[in-house]
């Protein structure tokens, strides 16, 4: 799998003004000869001025030799870059008047100086508001000294897409300046691309190809239901096969973005999951082998608190199908964190809805963050306190107190001795870890060997390191 930096995004045409267009919007197939005969140009024209190249730059010092610093070699080679200049290229949609920006994560990750170049040439310097790795997308501030209006797309609502509909893709592919192609819904809900934590794609066969990154996927009333972010090849072109983050994901990143935050909040429900196999389905008596079947719940989550079990197959979210538990992640994690959802589940043979709370996981205690030092394999661990709030922050399930490596410095003893981020450690020489702060004790004594037990992705390892 493929996700490429330069691209502009995917916008589709289609004639507004005639009836055989409007039976293009019923989703009938083309019957005569003018229907055929319909262009894409008025769209195009309509929609393509708010896909925007995206620019990024990150000067990366070097080292400098000392007789540069020298006055004669100064005057004969004149004054020489201080450092490499990193530089990305993407693409980005305008989705307001104001310019906010919507592009890939991916795009931008690293960049210190960032640009947007409209359609018309135009260039403007832009912030980054916010910065979602999860759902691998950013949203951009344009900035600006008088107050300009941009050309900008409406969301459309991915849920009502269908395999066979028609869009359009506009771009930048290869650099070679922005470029529309055509085609339809290849799929829906995709769920084993690799390119984000929310594993829930649109898949298209319109051409997209390296530099179409943060793009838009348009429909045929010109709304943007699809940010492009990655492509299969084998080659580093298009197959045929792409991949297209859904419009409602894009909402929630970008509402995130709007009210302030630096993260995006998303609901917590507070359940472990596994796919449904063949297998699994039949034991179950299920009519196909589909869902997200639970393993186990946390106590005083939402699922606990409307009464889910273990051995439940969830089979949809306020009636949306979910057809594994990246299907229900995404569907549940673009429901907000106010208010009420629905959850369709099957136990026992019977069809039950449960009323299910929504809101953003919780901090069960003040949140402690320590950076260990001194001389240990443990010397760079930035350590937290695991609470549902860091599990979600660190894309972890929660099921237990405990303390959770929320990153590793890059260099470090730590790292050589393969801590990696989201470890929990759960003991050290027979002593449990119950905080960082008893952890920094822990690590403090003159050891030459180190019994630690971790739990890493729900297996406990426990192994001896030397100091």
């Amino acid at each position: 799998m493929r996700r490429f930096a330069p691209v502009l995004g995917v916008v589709l045409a289609a004639v507004l003004a005639t009836g055989a267009a409007a039976q293009l919007f019923q989703r009938e197939v083309p019957q005569t000869k003018a229907e055929m005969s319909l262009s894409f140009a008025p769209l195009v024209k309509k929609t393509a001025p708010a896909v925007v190249n995206v620019y990024g730059a990150n000067r990366q010092s070097q080292g400098r030799h000392p007789m540069f610093d020298d006055p004669f070699f100064s005057q004969l080679f004149g004054r020489l870059p201080q450092g490499r200049m990193q530089q990305s290229v993407g693409s980005g949609v305008l989705v307001s008047s104001d310019g906010i920006v919507i592009t890939n994560q991916h795009v931008i990750d690293g960049m210190t100086e960032l640009k947007v170049a409209l359609a018309d040439r135009r260039e403007f310097e832009a912030e980054v508001l916010l910065r979602d790795p999860k759902s691998d997308l950013a949203v951009l501030k344009i900035k600006t000294r008088t107050k300009e209006s941009f050309p900008a797309l409406e969301l459309g609502n991915s849920d009502d897409l269908q395999v066979g509909d028609l869009v359009l893709a506009i771009g930048n592919p290869f650099g070679v300046g922005q470029t529309v192609t055509q085609g339809i819904i290849s799929a829906l809900a995709r769920t084993h691309v690799d390119v984000a934590d929310y594993q829930f794609f649109i898949q298209t066969d319109a051409a997209i190809n390296p530099g179409n990154s943060g793009g838009a996927l348009v429909d045929v009333q010109g709304r943007l239901v699809g940010i492009n972010s990655a492509i299969y090849s084998k080659s580093g072109g298009s197959h045929g096969i792409g991949f297209a983050i859904p419009a409602n994901m894009v909402r929630v990143v970008m509402d995130s973005a709007r009210a302030g935050g630096k993260l995006v909040q998303r609901p917590w429900y507070g359940a472990r999951m596994q796919p449904v196999t063949a297998e699994i389905g039949e034991n179950l008596g299920l009519a196909r082998p589909a869902g997200a079947l639970i393993s186990s719940v946390v106590p005083d989550s939402p699922a606990a608190a409307s009464g889910l079990k273990a051995g439940d197959v969830i089979t949809a979210v306020d009636g949306a199908a979910v057809d594994d538990p990246d299907s229900f992640g995404f569907r549940f994690a673009t429901k907000g964190i106010s208010g009420n959802t629905s959850i369709t589940i099957v136990r026992g043979g019977r069809t039950l809805v449960l009323p299910t709370r929504l809101m953003a996981a919780p901090e069960t205690k003040p949140r402690e963050t320590l950076k260990i030092g001194g001389r240990s394999p443990f010397t760079g661990i930035i350590a937290v306190n695991l609470s549902p709030a860091v599990a979600e922050e660190l894309s972890m399930n929660f099921d237990a107190d405990g303390v959770v490596v929320s990153d590793v410095d890059a260099g470090s003893p730590a790292q050589e001795f393969g801590f990696q981020k989201g470890d929990i450690i759960l003991a050290i020489n027979g002593s449990r870890v119950t905080s960082p702060k008893v952890l920094d004790d822990l690590v403090r004594g003159r050891n030459y060997n180190w019994r630690v037990s971790i739990n890493r992705g729900g297996q406990v390892i426990n192994t001896i390191i030397g100091g």
